[in-house]
């Protein structure tokens, strides 16, 4: 379908159900199961963009791991280049986009790190071979080669060769908790339905808008 084709049925600007929700989490979670059932890879993936302490921004894709009213938890390395980011300015933004139903849900706000226990939990669960990659990694800092990292790998799967693998104390998670939350979702010419839910500060009432596509 072009731009330059005739609009025959105004009733596709009709709004989605979705468009009626009264918070956002709830829709949300509609939506990531949703997108769960339909994405052949990664639905749980977001680009997140941090910015430095200059000001200068920076995006990557990311897994996120849990979410809950408080807020959508993702993992890293404190030491890469987004936790030195975040550390400086401890803000994100944060796009999922599921190709399958033509969605988008964008996230803004500030972030903070998760509790140790909580990232002690989540990091027991991942696979042994990952939890040994957490250590070997010097993660975004400059590499001499492959093998280097190969030695690494080795070494620490030697290290820990018996019992668990034990969290790095540089390795560890945080939680962007959303001042602002955008679902988008397509329509034919462009017509799309945009509705963002803001709010002053986390644990404040949400306001709901719709946005000209």
């Amino acid at each position: 379908m072009s731009d330059t084709d005739p609009i025959e049925h105004t009733v596709r600007l009709t709004a989605g159900d979705f468009t009626e929700a009264g918070e956002p989490f709830a829709l949300f979670a509609a939506w990531f199961a949703e997108a769960g059932r339909s994405e052949p890879s990664d639905p749980d993936a977001m680009a997140l963009a941090t910015a430095d302490a200059g000001g200068m921004p920076n995006v990557r894709m990311v897994l996120l791991k849990s979410f809950d009213e408080r807020g959508f938890v993702f993992y890293t390395h404190q030491t890469s280049q987004k936790g030195q980011e975040l550390a400086a300015n401890p803000s994100a933004a944060a796009v999922f986009h599921w190709k399958s139903l033509t969605r988008q849900v964008r996230l803004r706000g500030p972030v903070s790190q998760v509790p140790d226990e909580e990232a002690d939990a989540y990091f027991a669960s991942r696979p042994r071979q990952s939890r040994i990659g957490a250590w070997a990694s010097k993660q975004s800092t400059p590499l001499e080669s492959r093998l280097a990292f190969e030695k690494a790998v080795a070494y620490y799967s030697a290290k820990y060769a018996i019992g668990p693998v034990p969290r790095p104390p540089h390795w560890g998670g945080y939680r962007l908790a959303p001042l602002s939350i955008e679902f988008w979702h397509d329509r034919p010419f462009r017509l799309h339905d945009r509705i963002v839910f803001k709010r002053e500060r986390t644990g404040a009432p949400w306001t709901k808008y719709r946005l000209y596509p």
